[in-house]
């Protein structure tokens, strides 16, 4: 009879092997390159703010967790021939800037000159443009590989405010879902205190936060006690919270959610491969990034505390995971930008679920050339609040 150690340990295998197979290889780091103009398609500005501990470069920041805030600030160009959605890094080897996302300057700041430099950004920009979008990254995540993807997220959606990377200490390390979780509960305290200084001392006019995975449940801890503390609009300036692949249990998102009471809007996908590991890794319970239109007394309850659903489930991209659609799916990332810019947000009030679903092709959120497009020209036909 084989023994429940062993029965444990083929479990595991098994489990983890889908999600093995993109996390091998040596973690990336930032090598500083120069870029000549002809190889480029532009340049993309990162301000971060960071529980991480500091590290020597070309790490810069590890994932061990630090005791207060750090700072800094990177430069990332974009390959000439660069296709939105996509996130063009070496498998191995050099960096080549004409093929690859590239960093081409680090440096790290302390608290008055990076706030100093936001605010100056902030102030240098149009009125309309005085935003802030604030990305808060998942699990199994470095610190290089957070920056490379918020700047493609920034670079691809055409965000013209001011990028601020809140980076927490996930060691990057696909077994490592307890200990991240753990950083992630370590860090509420100062995202909120992040959101709280970008709202008063920078000259914002708004701020957005687009968090993903189990950054979202970060996220949704730091909102809630700011609630709690009784300022959860933060001087009445955050806008948008977007979750996308929500690495939340379903119940907990719940309770939260009450404590909020202000919108939220929520990418999720029932193939989402990753979610699947988590759920089974956290004692096999829904995880709300991993719903669809089809669970519909789910979607009417989660309408009733603000949240927004946006189902991913039929739209392809270049994650293999389908855990990054939002980033990786070109119609969805420049989705994001266009309701970004816009002065509601994302999505506005709308129908109740059924109200409308005969009126949009297929379902709540199906085909990339259908409903996807509605969230842009007509917010209100998405299910939703």
């Amino acid at each position: 009879m084989m023994c429940a150690a062993l029965r444990l340990r083929l479990f595991g295998l098994v489990l983890v092997a889908p999600l093995a197979l993109g996390a091998c290889g040596t973690p990336r780091t930032l090598l500083v390159t120069s870029a000549q103009k002809a190889d480029i398609a532009g340049r993309v500005e990162v301000f971060v703010a960071t529980t991480r501990q500091t590290s020597n470069e070309p790490q810069y920041f590890s994932g061990e967790r630090a005791p207060r805030l750090a700072f800094a600030k990177l430069e990332v160009t974009v390959p000439r021939d660069h296709k939105p959605g996509e996130l063009e890094l070496p498998d191995s080897g050099a960096t080549d800037p004409a093929r690859h996302f590239a960093v081409t300057s680090v440096k790290r700041l302390d608290l008055a000159p990076v706030v100093a430099e936001v605010r100056r950004e902030i102030l240098a920009r149009p009125a309309s443009e005085r935003d802030v979008l604030v990305f808060v990254h998942g699990y199994n995540t470095n610190f290089a590989d957070a920056v490379y993807r918020f700047a493609q997220i920034v670079y691809d959606s055409g965000f013209k405010g001011v990028p601020v990377l809140f980076t927490w200490p996930s060691r990057g390390e696909l077994l490592q879902y307890p200990y991240d979780r753990e950083s992630a509960f370590y860090s509420r305290d100062f995202l909120e205190a992040n959101l709280r200084a970008i709202s008063r001392d920078l000259g914002t006019t708004r701020i957005d936060v687009l968090a993903h995975s189990m950054g979202t449940f970060l996220t949704l801890e730091a909102l809630r006690q700011a609630s709690i503390r009784g300022d959860g609009t933060f001087g009445g300036k955050l806008r948008d919270v977007i979750l996308a692949a929500p690495d939340v249990d379903l119940d907990v998102f719940k309770t939260q959610m009450r404590e909020i009471k202000r919108p939220v809007t929520v990418f999720v996908s029932a193939d989402d491969k990753a979610l699947e590991f988590s759920r089974r890794f956290a004692g096999d319970k829904t995880r709300l990034g991993a719903i669809s239109a089809k669970d519909t007394e789910i979607v009417t309850d989660l309408s009733k505390l603000g949240a927004t659903i946006i189902d991913l489930s039929e739209i392809s991209s270049s994650d293999s995971l389908n855990h990054a659609k939002f980033a990786a799916s070109p119609k969805v990332v420049q989705l994001i930008g266009r309701r970004l810019q816009a002065d509601k947000g994302i999505a506005t009030a709308g129908p109740r679920f059924g109200d409308k679903l005969g009126d949009i092709a297929g379902g709540l959120v199906g085909t990339v050339g259908s409903t996807v497009d509605l969230v842009v020209t007509a917010p209100g036909a998405v299910i939703g609040r």
